[in-house]
């Protein structure tokens, strides 16, 4: 562990996740959440696509200045990883190197078409659970989960949910 996944552990990244919970996960709330990320990456001028999904419906996608069609094809990887698992990409990468497993082996998911790179948040609603998906890419891969777990937190901020 260490340099790829930046020494996160997996029980840290699971408490991560259960205090990111939202109120609720409507269209217009995705579209929010998709305009925070936005807006933060274009002040900051981040090469980065930014999608959310409700489950695998695409309600926000943003391709900023920097980032290319491939972000898109890594965003596609990630989502199918957290639509299968309902857990964040970082998590599962994590997970399977604490484990000492080969995640593609185990899940028997192609990497080909999943990625566990960091950067696919599960959006989990309370009382409901898992309900989206919050995607970035284009920064290395803990910097993506970072910047996912940045949006979510500012997100719930401004809904008042934490300080």
């Amino acid at each position: 562990m260490g340099e790829t996944t930046g020494g996160f552990r997996s029980v840290d990244l699971a408490i991560e996740a259960a205090t990111l919970i939202l109120p609720s996960l409507s269209q217009s709330e995705g579209l929010e959440i998709g305009e925070i990320a936005a807006s933060i990456g274009r002040d900051r001028a981040l090469p980065i696509a930014v999608e959310v999904r409700l489950k695998d419906w695409t309600v926000y996608h943003a391709s900023l200045p920097g980032s290319s069609p491939e972000n898109d094809r890594w965003i596609a990887r990630k989502a199918r990883v957290v639509l299968a698992t309902q857990h964040s990409t970082m998590f599962e990468r994590v997970l399977a190197e604490e484990q000492g497993v080969n995640w593609y082996a185990t899940t028997g998911l192609s990497e080909e078409t999943h990625a566990i790179h960091g950067g696919g948040l599960a959006l989990n609603v309370k009382g409901r659970g898992f309900a989206g998906i919050l995607l970035i890419s284009g920064l290395p891969q803990i910097e993506d989960h970072l910047f996912g777990v940045e949006v979510i937190a500012e997100y719930l901020a401004r809904k008042g949910e934490i300080q």
